[in-house]
Order: C-alpha cells, then sequence, then structure tokens
C-alpha cells in the first residue's frame, strides 16, 4: 500500500497518551496514530451515508409523525402497549 505522510499539531496532553500507548503495546506510534485515524474516518463517512439515507427518506415523504412516537413510547409503560408506528410511504 503506498502511504504520504502528513503532519499534525497534537495538543500535548493526546501526545503524550500516544507515547505511552507506544511504549506499553510495543508498537510505533504511526501505527496507533494510523489506526485511530482509520477508525474516525470510518466513523465519519458511515455518519454522512445514514445522514443521506434519512434525508432521502424525509424527501419521499417516508417519515412518522411525532404524535405517533410520544403515544408510542407512553404506552411502553402499559399494557398492552402499541404497536410501533411505521413511516408513512
Amino acid at each position: 500500500m503506498a502511504t504520504r505522510l502528513l503532519t499534525a499539531d497534537l495538543p500535548e496532553e493526546l501526545a503524550n497518551k500516544v507515547d505511552e500507548l507506544a511504549e506499553q503495546l510495543d508498537l510505533p506510534k504511526g501505527s496507533i496514530v494510523t489506526e485511530a485515524l482509520a477508525a474516525w474516518v470510518e466513523s465519519q463517512e458511515k455518519h454522512h451515508r445514514l445522514t443521506v439515507a434519512g434525508l432521502a427518506d424525509v424527501d419521499a415523504g417516508r417519515v412518522i409523525d411525532d404524535a405517533e412516537i410520544e403515544a408510542w413510547i407512553k404506552s411502553l409503560e402499559t399494557d398492552p402497549t402499541l404497536p410501533a408506528p411505521m413511516p408513512r410511504t
């Protein structure tokens, strides 16, 4: 895999924690930073995909009225409970 050098100024406390982890785990600091950054990027990409999908549902009218959700939540403390509300299409 091709690599590219990136430089970032880290808060001293965070840099110290990376130093400590590298020593404890006997790993290069670069691999710790790479793994952490990869996990963060993956999380942000997933968040973006879910946001886009949610907005598409709203645009298509696949929504649930907030009053229906509130009634369902209140019913969870009763017997019988209401069925979970479904999006309108």
